[in-house]
This record gives C-alpha cells, structure tokens and sequence, in this order.
C-alpha cells in the first residue's frame, strides 16, 4: 500500500510542477503557490503511513479524498495537455483543443467526486429483486430476505445518526429475515461500539444472520504491544453477540416455516490472492440434509465459481465485497476489471449468485452505486 501511495503522491507531484512551470509559467508563485498544497499534504500522509502503518478512517477519508478530487482531475488536465502539446507540433490547432478538453473533463471530474463525496454517500436507496429457486419448499414462497452488507461502519462515525435511518428503513420493510454479508467495519472492532444499540434495533421474524468479511479479520490494523488481528476478531464477534446477530462461521442454521424448512448456510470469508481464506464450505454443511434447500451467505463472490458452482448444489448464494468501487456510470464499473460478478443476479443453468454493492464503503464517496437496502424475494 506505501508503494502504491508513493506512485500516487509522485503523480500528483509532477502533474502539479507541469502546471506550475508550463501552463501557469506567467502566473506569480503567491498565487500559484497554491496549487502544491494537496501535493505536501499526500507526502505528508504518505510518509506517516510508511512509517507508522497507521492507516485509521481520518488518514484513509484524506487519502482517497484527495486522489478521487485533486489527483485525477490533475493528471486528466496534464495528460490532454501534454497530448495536445505533441501533436500541435503536427497540427497548431490541437494544442488549444486538447488543452480546453483536458480542461473539461477534469471540471467534470471534479463534480462528480464532489457530489459523490458530499451527498453520493448518503443517498439511501432500496432495490428489489426477485429470484427463483428450484425446489423450493410451499411455505417459503414470497419469502423476503433483507441483504446489508459492508457497512464499513467507520465511515459514518461523523454522522451516526444516517445509520439509525438505515436501521429503521430496514425495519420498514418488514422482511423475514436480515442477512449480513460482511465487512462490519474497516480496520479495528472499536469502529462497531458506538453503533452497537443501533445496528441491535435491527428487527425480522427471523432475526439477522452475519458472516465475516475480510476487513473483519482486522488485519488491515497497525498493532503494537499484546494485541493482535485475533484479539481484534474476537472484540468484533463480541459485538455482534451484543447486537442479536446470529454470526454463522462455517455453520448452518435452519429455518422454519410449517412443514417446510430451508437451511441458511455462513462461511467465513473465502477470499484468494492477498484476501484471507477461512472457509470450510464442507463443515458449514455438514449438518444439513441433502435434499434441503440451501441459501450460502459468502462475503467474496469469487467463491461462487470457485467452490459453489463446482462442488455443491447450492440454488442461491448472497455475497458482498465489490462495492462496485463504489462508482458506475450506466452498466459500467471499473469493479467488473477485476471482478466477473460484481453487483446484481447473476446465474448459471438453475444455479443463481446475488451480489449487493453495499450500504458503506471504505470512504465517504458513492457516485452511481449508492448505498442500497436489496430485498430478495424468494419465487
């Protein structure tokens, strides 16, 4: 991540110097000055997180922040400009075009991380969706789950009161049962206290059933002394016992309607490449009949193709994680470079994966893609 960081601030750095030396050459340095603060404060952040790890909701909102509205607004307008200064020399007339152009977009840019940051992020909405599962028992048709997943609660810590709104709009609607896909908070379980009486308001017929996400496990935390990513985790699972949530980790739990059952599969998180893996789908399952109809709740929805798909016969599975980069314009997201399944139904043959695009983020920024209440309901 330091790397990473490093890259962006030299970025910045040198896209602030093209525009100090070549586009406002004439311009005084009182003024132009200026333009170099978003720059200091990166390095500045940069470096404490080089050195301390420290990487807590404050110093994340600043870094993002400044990427998504100082940074590519900055390196759209020098990339056009420098386009547009190669191919004057072909043609004067693109110098000026390619200049305004650059100009533009980053204008446009820059209102829409501004709009994302300021009211994108707060902006609730509720989508429903249907879906059809083979087999699925009598008394469970028109049963509606209601999906929250990566609250990444830190964000709202400076205005918690938008989470009593989630929670009693979740309420409202009145589903059979709450499911929560993962990603509770960002990097350390005291991000969950304050919001423990509310997030414990949370109501169904069947309660709220959770499961781990990545950011659960705390291992994106700098420790020092006793404490530890386990320690951490065990706060965290604390916390959801004090809320009322039935977290399943690699467990099932049954539900029960007349006759007629279906079984609610967690796993923990199922992650790969530099994502923690402590599934075990086999144990999750162990218990439960064959025949039974199987909900799988898994944070990463890499899992469906990875596990689900080819070793079980699980109709549905709900997932979270992708928060569609919390960014999309039509049907487009950058989500869907890295990952196939990124937000919505997705099926194969009778076989059906539901991806929630989530109700937090790891910034206060949403843009497209809001903070979203899924309620499935089960044909």
């Amino acid at each position: 991540m330091a790397v990473l960081l490093s890259i962006f601030a030299l970025l910045l750095t040198l896209s602030d110097l093209y525009i100090l030396f070549f586009v406002l050459g004439s311009v005084s340095w009182l003024a132009k000055g200026w333009l170099l603060i978003p720059a200091l404060i990166f390095w500045a952040l940069v470096i404490r997180i080089c050195f301390s790890g420290d990487t807590n909701q404050w110093i994340l909102n600043s870094v993002i922040w400044i990427v998504v509205c100082v940074m590519l607004p900055t390196i759209l307008f020098t990339l056009f400009s420098l386009l547009g200064k190669c191919l004057g020399l072909i043609w004067h007339p693109f110098l000026p075009v390619f200049s305004w152009l650059g100009l533009g977009l980053s204008a446009l840019w820059f209102v829409i991380a501004l709009y994302g940051s300021i009211f994108g992020w707060r902006r609730l909405e509720v989508h429903n969706t249907e879906v059809s599962i083979p087999g699925l028992p009598e008394n469970f048709k028109g049963y509606r789950i209601a999906q929250l997943t990566d609250f990444h609660i830190s964000v709202y810590s400076a205005t918690p009161g938008a989470v009593d709104k989630i929670v009693e709009k979740v309420n409202s609607l009145k589903p059979d049962l709450i499911v929560f896909t993962g990603d509770l908070v960002n990097t350390s379980p005291e991000e969950a206290t304050p919001f423990i009486e509310a997030l414990g308001r949370l109501k169904a017929r069947d309660g709220v059933i959770s499961v781990l996400g990545n950011h659960d496990y705390c291992i994106y935390h700098h420790y020092s002394g006793g404490d530890t990513p386990e320690r951490a985790l065990g706060h965290l699972v604390n916390a959801e016992e004090k809320m009322g949530w039935n977290l399943l980790r690699n467990q099932s739990v049954q539900i029960v309607r007349g006759n007629d059952s279906i079984a609610i599969v967690g796993v923990e998180n199922a992650g790969s490449g530099q994502f923690p893996d402590k599934s075990d789908l086999k144990k999750a399952m162990q218990n439960i009949p064959e025949n039974e109809c199987k909900i799988l709740l898994s944070h990463d929805p890499s899992h469906w193709r990875r596990e689900v798909l080819p070793a079980t016969n699980i109709p549905l599975m709900l997932a979270g994680h992708t928060h569609a980069m919390q960014f999309k314009i039509g049907n487009f997201s950058p989500s869907q470079w890295i990952y196939p399944e990124w937000g919505g139904l997705y099926q194969e043959a009778d076989r059906k994966l539901f991806v929630s695009t989530g109700i937090g983020g790891n910034i206060a920024f949403r843009f497209g893609v809001y903070p979203t209440i899924d309620i499935i309901t089960l044909r």
